[in-house]
């Protein structure tokens, strides 16, 4: 499957990514991790020892302006369909076994026409197919953009990740319809940091008809392991078990 993670931000959608990318690992599966979040640490969850030293793609200019066609500073016109077919390739990396491509996207605040950046990134996502016997997991940046921009589309299932909390609600009630409108097959809810069952029934209380695949109770392990870097640590705390719990929906 292509699995997009999104939701607000702050709410654990990168240390989840990473977990669900060890957890399908586990089933025997190749795994493809995508980092496309503007703040991009999923190398740094996933153990890479040199993550600080891999520059995302969307900051590679000169490639993306060859690739797009942009000539003389004219960003008014630009392929739309580039030659894109060697990239996932040349800039994979592998850490235990499961390999990532750290993508990058466009910062909001940048200033300029993001045109060719957005063009070439979206194409890049949907140029990176499947092989037999992969999973691809794809860390989205927090908010709405890459669903506004279409970056998200082609995907068999979008997972957002949500706590018990309003603003995380409210964010929620904006990324579902679009993501439907987008028209990703599947598109489910994970329950994060959740304490007790006030805080679940509190999520259930306001899902409407959208699906919950599954819970994850709020872990010392994980602040922890933001605290000291150790994020392999988890795969040995209760929080890693729930994930290989979805990991199974999932697959089913």
């Amino acid at each position: 499957m292509k699995i997009a993670v999104a939701g607000k931000g702050g709410v654990g959608k990168t240390t989840f990514s990473a977990l669900l990318c060890w957890a399908l690992k586990e089933t025997g599966a190749e795994v493809l991790a995508v980092d496309a979040d503007p703040d991009a640490n999923l190398a740094r969850v996933l153990g890479f020892s040199d993550y600080e030293k891999i520059k995302p793609i969307i900051q590679m200019k000169d490639l993306i302006e060859q690739r797009m066609g942009v000539k003389g500073g004219n960003r008014s016109f630009f392929k739309l369909n580039p030659q894109i077919d060697d990239i996932p390739d040349r800039f994979i990396r592998e850490q235990d076994g499961v390999k990532l491509i750290v993508m990058g996207t466009v910062n909001a605040g940048d200033a300029g026409c993001a045109c060719p950046e957005n063009t070439f990134l979206k194409r890049l996502l949907h140029k990176i197919v499947l092989r037999e016997n992969e999973h691809i997991v794809v860390d989205f940046e927090a908010g709405v953009e890459h669903l506004g921009r279409g970056t998200a589309a082609k995907f068999d299932h979008l997972l957002i990740i949500i706590e018990p909390a309003n603003l995380s609600l409210d964010s929620l009630k904006r990324i579902y319809p679009l993501a439907k409108d987008i028209g990703i097959k599947e598109i489910s809810l994970v329950a994060n940091r959740i304490k007790d069952e006030d805080d679940l029934n509190f999520i259930k209380s306001n899902l409407d008809k959208m699906k919950l695949l599954g819970r994850l109770s709020y872990s010392a392990a994980c602040q922890k392991a933001s605290q000291d870097g150790n994020y392999p640590a988890l795969k040995k705390d209760k929080i890693y078990r729930e994930v290989k719990n979805i990991a199974k929906a999932l697959l089913e």
